[in-house]
């Protein structure tokens, strides 16, 4: 171990030097993480990002390439397999389709979300805890446990082949995740607002949408993004819910389309990479107020 040094400086004043240690970590550059924590993120980076540059490069490419060498670069760039699939009247239905959905599911889930979990972040009454509880336990059963059943209610009410029958079930199951991020959110907004409301002459409800929902924006936008992207990328649901083609959202176009051309490797490269693109971009454009909304939720 070695001692920290002094030394004296032009103005006669001694300095106390950082340990040869202490030298060693800044020239190294690791911080506090250390040469194995920047490997393993390295080894997740490479594992999460190579699948999704090697589909749009893919697309790039001619079938033929792809035969020759799998893991080359585009030699020379190929842009048929991305022209045709934004030329298709079919990608562009089925783009609809799922924005369709997705934005209902969104817009539920914040409206249903955000009125639920009001009153259990700002009020005391008997049972709250317990209701407060059931949606807590809603994050436990995913969507694939009841799918079944839930086929046969949309069905009994009518709503197959319907964006309804994908976009309702969606937004309950996503509503116990909503309210467990809003619900802290709520609760951490001061109580003298609402005090210094009522003094004013606010009612309940008038607190809740001139003053309650302006400021919960951060967190409805969280949990907004949250839903659309899931919304988005559902396979399983709309697959039972949507058997004619002109209802299917975007996941089973790629399905469809995969299977139909089949022998295109290129192609279905180039169509499940523009599939991905609008989730992809909606995602990183939120990606600030989602941690925003998420450390107002873990701070309340």
């Amino acid at each position: 171990m070695s001692a920290p040094t002094t030394t004296a400086v032009p103005t006669g004043k001694p300095a106390v030097l950082r340990s040869e240690k202490g030298r060693r970590g800044r020239r190294g550059g690791y911080g506090k993480g250390g040469p194995l924590v920047y490997a393993v993120a390295a080894v997740v980076v490479v594992v999460t990002v190579a699948p999704v540059l090697y589909a749009y490069l893919g697309g790039f490419r001619s079938n033929a390439q792809l035969a020759a060498s799998p893991a080359g670069l585009p030699d020379p760039w190929v842009l048929d397999n991305y022209v045709n699939v934004l030329t298709s009247a079919s990608f562009w239905r089925y783009a609809a389709n799922s924005a369709v959905v997705a934005l209902i599911t969104t817009a539920v889930v914040c409206v249903l979300g955000v009125m639920a979990a009001y009153p259990l972040a700002r009020y005391r009454f008997r049972g709250r805890e317990a209701v407060a509880l059931v949606f807590t336990m809603g994050l436990l059963f995913p969507l694939t446990v009841a799918i079944i059943p839930l086929f046969l209610l949309v069905r009994d009410l009518g709503l197959v082949n319907s964006v309804w029958g994908v976009a309702l079930p969606q937004a309950a199951f996503a509503l116990p995740l909503t309210v467990v991020i809003l619900r802290p959110f709520l609760a951490a907004l001061p109580k003298e607002l609402e005090e210094a409301a009522m003094i004013d002459g606010a009612s309940r409800i008038g607190f809740f949408w001139r003053v309650l929902l302006p400021l919960s924006g951060p967190g409805l936008v969280t949990v907004g993004v949250l839903a659309f992207v899931a919304s988005w990328n559902a396979y399983l649901l709309p697959l039972l819910v949507l058997n004619d083609p002109a209802s299917q959202t975007l996941p089973l176009g790629v399905a469809s389309f995969s299977t139909q051309y089949a022998q295109d490797t290129a192609g279905v490269l180039a169509f499940t990479s523009l599939a991905m693109i609008p989730a992809l971009v909606f995602f990183l454009a939120m990606q600030k107020r989602i941690v925003n909304g998420l450390q107002g939720a873990v701070k309340g």
